[in-house]
């Protein structure tokens, strides 16, 4: 006899608000947070949009950056819902009449064999404790065994993360400095990083509070963004000694066009995750990227064709600061209207992550 397999149960307003907080604890440009969530019209899946109007112009002109932003998003989702016993089946880009709407995840029930850790490790917890350190790095080097596993998250996320030996590191800390030289000398670049600043204690959603920046490199080998811009126009930054060389792994994909910005963000936040779980922090750097030259020149040519989509340092060190995240209620619509809201849980139902910071780019 055949047995009728048991209905997809429809996910209820908790599950709803649990996966909306962890897509909106992934990381984003000037943590500009480009997303918006919304029920499928079954209520068995969540439909992922872009959020046009949280778009950061000058240092992503054509959007790849907010696409990678969605695909992390994406990625949180569908560790969140392992969490709730459910198998994400993600579809990408799914309607070309609807160029805001960028994933849809079906969520079934998950298998038996497929119930607990399906990335090999339970990331749950990590994604709040995920975030980006703008501190100084430890001299010291995170393991081969370590790289191997990040190496691998990414390239079962379609994507190549290629550790760098030290001429690709001079080469592209070079880059890299050239890159943040030009945005420094920009005014209009300059404001537009500024505009993402957020005074300490306010009472923000998103932004950069100035105590996440970190302090610049006193030696001046390693090129992290200054938001405020360069006195005279903007306070400086404190200093301190960064590593002598730091550690540098590039996120290549074969193509460049939206499908690969989302699954370069679905492999850089599994990435990020699992080095959370290792105690590995992680800076993106996105200045190189945001010039044509500078961003062809990431390139190794003895890799072959491929398009470098960001540039990651990595290392151990202290945590860097807290940044703050869109409420719920913003982020997550009504059925079939992303920019509505769904009914707040009763109280006492977890609706987000575990509680701890996290951070943008």
């Amino acid at each position: 006899m055949t047995r009728t397999p048991a209905p997809t149960p429809t996910l209820t307003p908790a599950d709803l608000r649990l996966l909306a907080a962890a897509g909106g604890a992934a990381p984003s440009l000037h943590n500009s947070q480009p997303w918006r969530f919304a029920p499928t019209p079954d209520g068995h899946g969540l439909a992922v949009y872009a959020d046009p109007g949280r778009a950061v112009p000058l240092a992503d002109p054509v959007g790849a950056a907010r696409h990678v932003a969605v695909g992390a998003a994406v990625f949180n989702l569908r560790v969140a819902a392992g969490r709730l016993g459910r198998e994400p089946v993600v579809r990408l880009l799914p309607d070309a009449a609807e160029p805001a709407l960028l994933a849809v995840l079906d969520l079934p029930p998950a298998s038996p064999a497929r119930a607990s850790a399906p990335f090999g490790r339970d990331l749950y917890p990590a994604v709040a404790a995920r975030h980006s350190s703008r501190e100084p790095f430890a001299q010291r080097d995170v393991p081969e065994a370590v790289l191997g596993e990040l190496i691998t998250a990414a390239r079962e996320e379609g994507v190549t993360l290629a550790a760098l030996e030290e001429d690709g590191v001079r080469r592209v800390l070079a880059l890299t400095a050239e890159a943040e030289r030009r945005n420094a000398a920009d005014p209009a670049r300059t404001a537009e990083s500024r505009a993402w600043l957020r005074p300490d204690g306010a009472a923000s959603v998103d932004g950069i509070p100035r105590s996440a920046l970190g302090p610049q490199d006193h030696d001046a080998r390693v090129p992290m963004r200054e938001f405020a811009g360069r006195p005279p126009q903007g306070p400086a930054q404190p200093s301190r000694r960064f590593e002598a060389l730091p550690q540098l792994c590039t996120l290549t994909t074969p193509g460049d066009g939206p499908l690969d910005w989302l699954r370069t963000g679905q492999a850089l936040q599994r990435v990020w995750l699992l080095a959370t779980v290792h105690g590995v922090r992680l800076t993106v750097w996105h200045q190189a990227v945001e010039w044509p030259d500078t961003r062809w020149a990431l390139r190794d040519p003895d890799e072959g064709p491929g398009h470098v989509q960001l540039v990651l340092r990595i290392g151990y060190g202290t945590p860097g600061a807290a940044t703050p995240r869109r409420p719920v209620a913003e982020t997550l619509g009504a059925l079939g209207d992303p920019a509505g809201a769904v009914p707040e849980t009763s109280p006492g139902v977890a609706t987000a992550p575990p509680t701890g910071p996290v951070a943008a780019y």
